[in-house]
């Protein structure tokens, strides 16, 4: 039986993180007696607009976060706008931002394309009164007022290369499927991954990076060029939620499963199949829902001047163990948590 993801009573959500991270199986609702339109913290957010601008829309991993950013509007009280484009295109991208720039929302979240040509127009929504900010992906050299980030960079590519490796035996080579050139996290995540390996792993070695946007078509395209190209390849490494579930199809179309390894980041409905077949060994996320409710909360927060640092008032337990570095300005939601065979099938995105 599936646990209900919908969170019942004013700020809530299901089971700690700690527990999320330790197996993901236990979710009960606690609540608040926070009125709607009031945070515990103080502030209000009656009459707040909050936009969100994904990457990509129309993807299980995005439609999620929005499926948090509605709760938390729902019993917050504000109201959440979700615009992105339908290709992850940076051009695109930037005219939902002027859209939002133009209806002169209160708060403005973007999860950046292309964290540097994004820059110059968090400048302008600043300019013209809006809170800016970031999540999921970062655009640290802008204006942003915070970064709402899922997990550590050095957690999530640590966590990515151990589950590769163990199913890997330690040692061999393996690539990496990314998708977006320019995405600040993947390639802060991969930056973690190579140093990690070699520092850890002196008997494994990656041989390519290549990138597939957001296709997972392509990834699994691609996936099979590098088995082509690379005989002695034993792993490969979805760097998304759209090129997880694509290098572990091409493992299944060439069969090769139990030869090729796979981990990825995909989320956990999409990862079911590949995980239950073997295609997959395992798939590092974080509870999506919760960033995307985490966000909605930073944003109030933001229009009253709120502390970010007391994430006490957010009363969500899955994100219970925020927290907020007022230095670098980033919100973490907390731990990865490694989805497998047994646990994936709990989470209905």
């Amino acid at each position: 039986m599936k646990i209900s993801r919908r969170i019942a009573g004013a700020l809530a959500l299901s089971a700690a993180a700690a527990v999320v991270l330790a197996g993901c199986t236990s979710r009960n609702d606690t609540g608040s007696s926070a009125e709607p339109g009031a945070t515990e913290g103080g502030g209000t957010a009656e009459g707040l607009t909050i936009a969100f601008v994904p990457k990509l829309q129309g993807i299980p991993y995005f439609e999620a976060m929005n499926t948090g950013g509605q709760q938390a509007a729902e019993e917050l009280g504000f109201e959440w706008l979700y615009q992105g484009p339908t290709t992850a295109d940076a051009a695109a991208q930037a005219d939902i931002v002027r859209s939002f720039i133009q209806q002169g929302v209160d708060v403005l979240f973007v999860a950046p394309n292309d964290p540097n040509s994004m820059a110059p127009l968090l400048e302008e929504a600043q300019a013209a009164g809006i809170h800016v900010a970031t999540t999921d992906t970062d655009a640290p050299d802008s204006v942003r007022e915070v970064f709402v980030n899922q997990a550590s960079t050095q957690g999530i590519g640590e966590a990515l290369t151990d589950s590769l490796l163990e199913a890997m035996g330690g040692s061999g080579k393996y690539a990496i499927v990314s998708c977006g050139e320019t995405a600040a996290n993947l390639n802060a995540w991969i930056e973690v991954q190579e140093a990690y390996t070699a520092s850890e792993y002196p008997d494994a070695e990656i041989v390519d990076v290549v990138y597939a946007g957001e296709d997972q078509a392509m990834a699994t395209q691609m996936a099979t060029d590098l088995m082509n190209s690379n005989p002695d390849l034993t792993g490969l490494v979805g760097e998304c939620t759209s090129s997880a579930p694509g290098v572990a199809q091409a493992v299944e179309d060439a069969g090769r499963i139990g030869e090729v390894f796979t981990v990825g980041l995909g989320t956990p409905a999409s990862m079911l199949p590949y995980l239950e077949s073997g295609s997959s060994s395992g798939s590092i996320l974080w509870d999506v829902e919760a960033l995307g409710y985490l966000t909605g909360w930073a944003g109030v927060q933001l229009a009253n001047d709120g502390d970010l640092g007391d994430t006490s008032s957010i009363g969500l337990d899955t994100a219970a163990g925020a927290t907020y570095d007022e230095a670098t300005g980033e919100l973490l939601l907390g731990p990865p948590t490694v989805f497998t065979a047994d646990n994936a099938g709990d989470y209905d995105y």
